[in-house]
């Protein structure tokens, strides 16, 4: 069992002071708008319903309920040991810079820099993960409402308006952010409740407990049902990620290395518990399984609703999910700017000077959202010739995140008793929670690089191994070519310790 310490008597800039770390952020966060940055970005009316078609392809209702029940368990054991260690180091520098702590001397640099490339990937993927989705419903909605067709250029169109949307947001001040998340977390739990009311009582024919639990279902064209179910756990897994952002959120939160762990913690129980209900109440309302795949709007989802609940009460639904998967783009992008400016912070990305800059007005890093969102746009495009392309987005996500997540705990359980405990730790369960943390990550990273459809071809081929190998042959060149010499080497002269200085009159 998790242990809650209250926090000891050292503030939180004199923690990040001792870390080499300046205060320059804007600390104003609670511990609830910590958590509900981490719960926003998992969303679950976000990642379980633009997954939803891929699951009722690959294994069908028995993966989409009991995958959600198998990985929601181990995405805890997960979160548990990324909890431990976050309260030892509460920065936004997050799991690249738990890594360089936790390393041997000699070659935690490398850990640290390979970590957070897998980690700038990961939170570029998801990016582009949540707000592809949010294009795809909204272009469903608009063709059900408006005629505007949903075609792949449609939604590139579409995703593009969403992410620039996001990044003007964000501009603002933090506090701003953190209202919305705050709304965000209401609105995915009334919306929860609403959307599966509806599903339950609205609809004269329901499907039964059998075929929602054991109904399995194989359209990927391979002949192995144990293979399809592995890589069917995908839908499941994606969901389940982003919590990382409780870590990253750390420096503008107060209280950080308690409230930081238990924002990571909390989004993903209140995540696994919403999301079966919800999964239960859709699988449960599906009127016709062909007709819903078969939807001309591509969102299955959508047409369960128009089946179940009538055109007018069935967009009024999807609005919610639309809504929900706005909320969740915006978080993503403010977590994955905060990562982008801690890593530029230490030199790690070509043209870091600009990235790491702060807005004098609000203190946030503008710059960095810009990238987060263009980065983001980029690696959606692919769709355009791509049919399988939102799944391979969502593979590079999940594989990308959660070998960041693990390598600190790989670390942490390598020192044994040395570690050293922040005021939120798990005492004696430590090593048996890592063990498994580390083991899981291990099988998913092999299981998502996987063909996810037969045969393979241009239009199906699962590019999320080339995406994965690119970033690691650009950051392993550089890092041999030149990062070993000089990355988080205080002694260097182009090691870039701290954010740009903030004038004294910024705002606060």
């Amino acid at each position: 069992m998790p242990l809650d310490i209250p926090s000891t008597t050292q503030s939180e800039e004199e923690r990040l002071a001792e870390l080499g770390i300046t205060q320059t952020l804007d600390r104003s966060m609670s511990g609830k708008q910590n958590f509900a940055v981490s719960f926003t970005i998992i969303s679950i009316l976000s990642g379980c319903l633009t997954m939803y078609a891929y699951g009722m392809n690959t294994g069908g209702p028995a993966l989409i309920m009991w995958g959600w029940v198998l990985v929601g368990l181990m995405t805890l054991f997960v979160g548990l040991a990324m909890a431990e260690v976050c309260s030892s180091y509460p920065t936004s520098a997050g799991l690249y810079f738990w890594a360089h702590k936790l390393a041997p001397r000699q070659s935690a640099p490398a850990w640290a820099w390979f970590t957070g490339w897998f980690n700038t990937l990961g939170q570029v993927a998801v990016t582009a993960g949540i707000d592809f989705g949010a294009a795809s419903f909204l272009n469903a909605y608009m063709d059900l409402q408006f005629g505007y067709a949903a075609t792949p250029r449609h939604t590139i169109v579409l995703f593009g308006i969403i992410l620039v949307l996001h990044a003007l947001v964000n501009t603002f001040r933090v506090r701003i952010v953190g209202f919305f998340n705050t709304v965000s977390v209401w609105w995915h739990l009334i919306g929860v409740v609403v959307i599966v009311g509806a599903l339950l009582l609205v609809p004269d024919h329901h499907q039964s407990p059998q075929f929602v639990f054991t109904e399995f279902v194989n359209n990927t064209g391979w002949g192995s049902a144990i293979y399809v179910s592995l890589i069917g756990l995908l839908m499941a897994q994606y969901t389940f990620t982003g919590y990382d952002a409780s870590a990253h959120m750390t420096e503008e939160t107060k209280n950080a290395s308690v409230e930081g762990p238990r924002g990571i913690i909390r989004s993903i129980l209140v995540s696994w518990a919403a999301g079966f209900v919800l999964l239960f109440g859709l699988t449960f309302a599906i009127q016709s399984y062909s007709g819903s795949l078969d939807s001309k709007t591509g969102v299955p989802p959508a047409q369960i609703f128009l089946d179940a609940l009538g055109e007018s009460t069935g967009k009024m639904m999807l609005l919610i999910v639309i809504g929900a998967q706005l909320f969740c783009g915006m978080a993503s992008v403010t977590a994955n700017s905060r990562m982008i400016y801690a890593f530029s912070r230490d030199g790690a990305l070509p043209f870091s000077k600009t990235w790491h800059k702060l807005h004098p007005g609000t203190r946030t890093p503008t710059n960095a959202v810009w990238l987060a969102a263009g980065g983001a746009f980029i690696l959606g495009l692919p769709y355009l010739v791509n049919s399988t392309a939102y799944a391979a987005v969502t593979s590079i996500a999940t594989i990308g995140l959660y070998i960041a997540y693990v390598i600190p705990t790989l670390l942490r359980l390598r020192q044994g008793d040395s570690f050293r405990r922040g005021p939120w730790h798990l005492g004696r369960w430590s090593t048996p929670i890592g063990v498994i943390a580390v083991t899981w990550v291990a099988v998913i990273t092999v299981l998502f690089m996987l063909p996810q459809a037969s045969p393979v071809t241009l239009e199906t081929f699962n590019y999320a191994p080339v995406a994965v190998g690119v970033v690691v042959i650009f950051a392993g060149g550089w890092w041999l070519a030149s990062a070993r010499h000089w990355f988080l080497n205080p002694q260097h002269p182009k090691h870039t310790a701290q954010a740009s200085p903030v004038p004294q009159n910024a705002a606060r």
